[in-house]
């Protein structure tokens, strides 16, 4: 991305809930291990490789001069920019992440689309186009005056 951010955030799944689920599931694993042996290893090395998976994922917000960049690690490659042309009107809001979106992550249907892993505050952005996205944030209101200092005046 050309320019040095104005804002980043970097955003993990950390919710106590998600934790003590995926905490049961490795200790159920590693009893399934003593109560049946090793034949129970392939089961359980996919259950701690999705649970690392889970700790490993993240999304990166970057605002800067050529854009809102969003990466969701470890399944963007590349990230996707938004650039502030394309953008007719921000504001930060609150939102109902499983009714609105269906839960955290990239989600979304047809013209709307949300970008979260945790909470439920972000930046809606309204595009020339009529697609919305949602960025998820712990920091909104700091988001949205980022973005703000590259799309007025």
């Amino acid at each position: 991305m050309d320019g040095e951010p104005v804002f980043r955030e970097v955003q993990h799944f950390r919710q106590p809930w998600l934790i003590g689920l995926l905490a049961g599931v490795v200790a159920i694993e590693v009893a399934v291990l003593f109560v049946a042996g090793w034949r129970a290893l392939p089961g359980i090395a996919i259950g701690v490789g999705a649970t690392a998976l889970m700790l490993a994922t993240h999304l990166a917000t970057e605002v800067s001069p050529a854009g809102i960049s969003l990466r969701f690690y470890p399944f963007h490659r590349r990230g996707r920019t938004i650039a502030f042309e394309e953008i007719a009107q921000h504001y930060p809001r609150r939102y109902r992440p499983i009714a609105e979106y269906g839960g955290w992550g990239i989600r979304g249907i047809g013209r709307d689309r949300a970008y979260n892993v945790s909470g439920d505050r972000g930046v809606q952005l309204e595009l020339v186009d009529g697609r919305r996205i949602l960025i998820g944030s712990q920091r909104p209101d700091e988001l949205d005056a980022a973005i703000a200092r590259f799309t007025r005046g």
